[in-house]
């Protein structure tokens, strides 16, 4: 096995454990135990567990942002909905990793994981204002774009966890939370003036 392949095993077991506990909480006997090596080799890897549970994140997130630069076909609005979709996909096949990615107050949140989550969170901003033909935004649309993807996270990380939303209605309803967050935000800066760039296609009668 290479060493890469190796490593990526350790990481696949990382998340394993996730599923069934908070990542902190998981040690290095339990990840050695899950992937069935040595301790002496999992520290040929990672310098520690801390580093190993950054790692577990950080594929996550590269499989997030891999799904955000793979931009669909159609209107701003299908690519905006295709663009939550492909989130929704990502973390549903990561739940565990992206429950830990997302979910406050966890003992292993440092300034390096902050910065992880950060990444996907300007990338989704990068998106819409790119759909937009926005190079400059004011600041009080940055400030909508960055709280809506707060609450993405808040619902995928309910979706997640309850079961109570259908991933089919959940992609148009989060554009529609974000259509609501644009107009309110265009009644109070006459700088923003996007909305009609997300505008739905009109059904045919």
């Amino acid at each position: 096995m290479t060493r890469a392949a190796r490593r990526d095993d350790l990481i696949a077991a990382a998340l394993e454990l996730f599923s069934t506990r908070a990542p902190e909480d998981v040690s290095v006997e339990d990840v050695t135990a899950r992937a069935d090596v040595s301790r002496a080799l999992f520290y040929r890897y990672f310098a520690s567990v801390r580093e190993l549970r950054v790692a577990a994140l950080r594929s996550v997130v590269d499989g997030l942002l891999a799904r955000l630069a793979a931009r669909a076909e159609g209107t701003p609005y299908d690519r905006l909905r295709a663009a939550v979709r492909a989130l929704a996909e990502v973390a549903a096949e990561h739940r565990a990793g992206y429950v830990a990615l997302v979910r406050s107050g966890s003992a292993i949140a440092t300034s390096e994981t902050n910065a992880i989550v950060d990444e996907v969170r300007e990338a989704a901003v990068g998106v819409i204002l790119a759909d937009a033909g926005i190079t400059d935004p004011s600041p009080m649309l940055l400030t909508t774009l960055r709280c809506w993807t707060v609450v993405v996270e808040g619902a995928l990380l309910t979706w997640l966890r309850e079961d109570g939303l259908e991933q089919g209605k959940l992609d148009a309803w989060l554009v529609d939370q974000l259509l609501a967050m644009i107009g309110a935000t265009e009644r109070h800066d006459p700088d923003t003036v996007i909305s009609s760039v997300f505008h739905p296609p009109r059904r045919r009668t």
